[in-house]
């Protein structure tokens, strides 16, 4: 019995090093998509700008 306990230990830490390790894993994807979002974000708001400026800037040079 004690044997069998044992066992079930050692499995069941090995699962949860597991686990922690893809937690560790989603947690650094997160972070990379989080720089992403904000990277497209950013892009977003300069590319917006420009288009509301841009009939402004064509009229002016008409």
């Amino acid at each position: 019995m004690r044997e069998r306990i044992a066992v079930r230990l050692g499995d069941l830490r090995r699962e949860y090093a597991a686990g922690e390790q893809q937690v560790a894993a989603l947690e650094a994807r997160k972070a990379e998509l989080t720089q992403t979002l904000l990277r497209i974000s950013g892009a977003i708001q300069v590319l917006e700008e420009a288009l509301s400026e841009a009939p402004a800037v064509a009229n002016a040079a008409e």
